[in-house]
């Protein structure tokens, strides 16, 4: 008996290119005894692609969240005292111990990932999950996520060690913060002008750049520019844009052997002294002492 069959219990749907793994007691025990992997963890995981008739209910609820995630066709949910429609690119997080029911659709049958999952932090997740507007709330298709589920499965399939266990536990937070945090990471990516001058900024970290080039690339003036981006940085532009050319040459000085004077025209400094000195002020060391202290 190899350890896949010790340790894994696979259990057959009837869904062409279905997966399901249910983690075992014994594995259970392991994973709660770890001290990582105890705040968080699957008890059973899988991928039910165009699962036509596929529909469960459980009078008393489930002893896990239940993280359900449709990236094709649709489904129902229902608990408490709901109705929801599940379609592509939505998820649900149901409660643990709470009566629910959910389904395919018969017209257009849905393709879930889905995933058990309990732990101290689990409570947490779920919480936040309540947080979210939508009653259903949606999130792009990123083939990210696909690709970190199924490494979580691929952990799975074998057995774990000691750094798997954990391994286990950073990719599954991982995964369900995807979902549970998906409506800030859409709004981080929402842009403003001075997350759009910043990236300006790096993108151009080899030029010297006025205030009032940065202020006319995003449409400002001088004032009110440096206003908005005083009050979401704490510097200035000109400040901070030195300090990604700092960070710049941190890297040059790190990774390669190139000399201060090409480091200083990558990163717009047309005197190498004054770099020096710029740096020294912001590193409290000089670029060549650097070089030597953390060089390898």
């Amino acid at each position: 008996m190899d350890n896949r069959t010790k340790y894994i219990e696979k259990v057959k749907e009837g869904f062409v290119g279905q997966k399901m793994i249910v983690l075992s007691p014994d594995r259970l025990l392991r994973i709660e005894e770890n001290l990582f992997s105890k705040n968080l963890y699957p008890t059973a995981i899988g991928y039910y692609p165009h699962a036509a008739f596929h529909e469960r209910q459980r009078s008393q609820g489930s002893e896990q969240y239940i993280l359900l995630y449709c990236v094709g066709g649709k489904g129902w949910i229902k608990v408490s005292g709901k109705e929801l429609e599940i379609t592509a690119n939505t998820y649900y997080i149901l409660p643990k111990e709470e009566a629910h029911s959910y389904g395919s659709s018969q017209h257009d049958p849905w393709s879930i990932y889905w995933v058990h999952f309990t732990g101290p932090h689990a409570d947490l997740l779920y919480a936040r999950f309540l947080t979210t507007i939508k009653p259903v709330p949606s999130i792009p298709y990123n083939k990210l996520n696909v690709e970190l589920f199924n490494s979580m499965f691929q952990l799975l399939e074998n057995d774990l060690n000691t750094r798997e266990l954990e391994l286990l536990y950073i990719k599954l937070i991982q995964f369900l913060g995807i979902f549970v945090y998906s409506e800030e990471a859409i709004l981080h990516k929402e842009s403003d002008p001075v997350t759009e001058s910043i990236d300006f900024m790096k993108q151009n970290i080899s030029k010297s750049l006025s205030v009032a080039q940065l202020a006319g690339q995003v449409n400002y003036s001088v004032s009110r520019y440096s206003e908005l981006f005083k009050a979401k940085t704490g510097y200035s532009p000109v400040q901070y844009f030195l300090q990604l050319k700092i960070q710049a040459s941190c890297q040059y000085l790190y990774f390669t052997k190139m000399s201060i004077n090409d480091i200083c025209k990558k990163i717009g400094f047309e005197d190498q002294f004054y770099f020096s000195r710029t740096f020294k002020k912001q590193m409290n060391i000089a670029p060549l002492r650097y070089r030597k202290k953390y060089w390898l």
